[in-house]
């Protein structure tokens, strides 16, 4: 794999998004993320998973310029795939750990929410769904799991005004559970793993899929219908226009994301 790393540490899989500084989320990242999580999910081997960032970067959401640069089939195949990785990760029925190691707007932040339980590193850093301020629409299906940590009603408030989140204020809201250092960071990760793993492994499992049968009778019900919406949203002008400044801004220097992140948070 390119985009992807895997180390299998007793019984547990550790998977680290690796593409540039801000793992910024294209075709080929997506194939990889869907092809570790469901045989992570088969491998009766690996008992649960560790999703990792980069340092200041656990993803900084769907790369917009390759998405913008993508045709009508790419574009089509790229949605599909997103919402096919979410459904998966969220069928995945052992304990998930993301250890958000930075920056996890957008598409970084389903990623985690996906997650059974979500650790943070303290500093500068933002994590929540901006997708509105980026003409980008958001899926009945997303929302639901924003709300289904958040509560529906904040995450309507919330996902309304593209609203971003410091570590700390994540916490307070329910977006992550724990803040930490850096240093500890994986102690934590693991702590938490190993919590879940001392209940009987058929309880737990079944438990949880559950828990999660209705987020996952919304996406089986409206995918295809979600996808359209989003792509006929994205090809518009207003939406066409406002990507382009986006990538005006971003294009060659990683460290834009973190700029545009900020600007985004302080709206």
């Amino acid at each position: 794999m390119e985009f992807i790393n895997v180390r299998v540490d007793e019984r547990v899989s550790h998977i680290y998004l690796n593409r540039g500084r801000s793992n910024a989320i294209h075709q080929q990242m997506l194939d990889e993320i869907l092809q570790v999580i469901e045989s992570a999910q088969e491998d009766p081997a690996i008992e649960g998973i560790v999703l990792h960032g980069k340092e200041d970067f656990f993803s900084a959401g769907l790369d917009l310029v390759a998405l913008y640069a993508y045709d009508e089939v790419e574009t089509r195949r790229f949605w599909h795939t997103f919402m096919d990785v979410i459904r998966a990760f969220i069928a995945f029925d052992k304990p998930a750990i993301a250890a958000i190691s930075g920056h996890s707007p957008a598409g970084g932040c389903v990623l985690a929410m996906c997650c059974d339980y979500r650790i943070m590193v303290e500093g500068d850093y933002i994590i929540g769904l901006n997708e509105v301020p980026v003409g980008i629409i958001v899926p009945n299906s997303i929302y639901q799991l924003y709300g289904f940590w958040l509560g529906q009603a904040a995450a309507y408030r919330y996902l309304l005004a593209g609203r971003l989140f410091k570590p700390r204020e994540a916490l307070e809201v329910g977006l992550v559970d724990e803040v930490v250092s850096v240093k500890g960071m994986r102690t934590a990760a693991e702590r938490q793993l190993r919590n879940y793993l001392q209940h009987e492994r058929n309880t737990w499992r079944q438990s949880k899929r559950n828990l999660r049968k209705a987020l996952l009778a919304g996406f089986d019900a409206e995918q295809t219908d979600s996808v359209e919406e989003v792509l006929r949203q994205w090809w518009s002008p207003a939406t066409r226009s406002i990507v382009k400044a986006i990538i005006d801004n971003l294009k060659g220097n990683d460290d834009s994301w973190r700029s545009f992140a900020r600007e985004c948070a302080s709206t």
